[in-house]
């Protein structure tokens, strides 16, 4: 199955592993607990923080957008919200955990997030894309946030993904890959793409 075929977090039947003890620099407890002590309402700033690196603690996304603390995938999906409120990706692709006291790996198989939801506003050069990701961001796409559509590697398909934040992408689904392939037009230049906020967004 690939990462196309998941609409969305898995359903939360999983044992919430968020109380095991770390054997990392940072254990979970004392991160989860700094992080509820944020602002709720408002995005941290986490492209301005600047901690210093505390290592490797066993943090992981799939490429199906499950999240995993040292091999054990986080259940609850409140708490994998308020990790992705912090979640950053740096010029080099890595990916971070970011407080304003430390800094800690996070390993991404594809996107860290799913877009999951589609709303169409509008028709042809008015249409607007609204869509909701898997820990319930609302992205409108347009010029600041664009959508793309990469190679998919051994199939000859692709993959398109959307901005959500900073450098941090959300792979579309492939239920609503296929319904932008239905709405696709033909632009001046003869390429085949979507459009959505005044941008056109070519499929190549």
């Amino acid at each position: 199955m690939g990462p196309h075929d998941m609409q969305g977090s898995p359903p939360d039947t999983r044992q919430d592993d968020a109380a095991k003890p770390s054997t990392g620099a940072a254990p979970l407890a004392g991160l989860e607990a700094m992080l509820r002590a944020q602002d709720k309402d408002r995005l941290p700033p986490v492209d301005s923080w600047n901690p210093p690196y505390c290592g490797d603690i066993g943090m992981a996304i799939a490429a199906d957008g499950t999240w995993f603390y040292q091999g054990s995938p986080i259940g609850r999906k409140p708490l994998v919200r308020l990790f992705s409120r912090v979640l950053r990706r740096d010029p080099d692709g890595r990916h971070f955990l970011v407080t304003p006291v430390e800094k800690v790996d996070v390993a991404v198989a594809d996107a860290p997030f799913l877009a999951v939801e589609m709303e169409i506003h509008g028709e042809g050069r008015a249409q607007e894309l609204i869509f909701r990701t898997n820990v319930d961001d609302v992205v409108r796409c347009g010029p600041e946030r664009p959508l793309r559509f990469a190679p998919e590697e051994g199939t000859g398909g692709l993959k398109p993904y959307v901005l959500v934040r900073g450098r941090l992408e959300a792979l579309v689904t492939r239920a609503l890959y296929y319904d932008l392939v239905e709405m696709a037009v033909e632009d001046e230049a003869g390429r085949l793409g979507v459009w959505s906020g005044g941008a056109f967004f070519p499929m190549t």
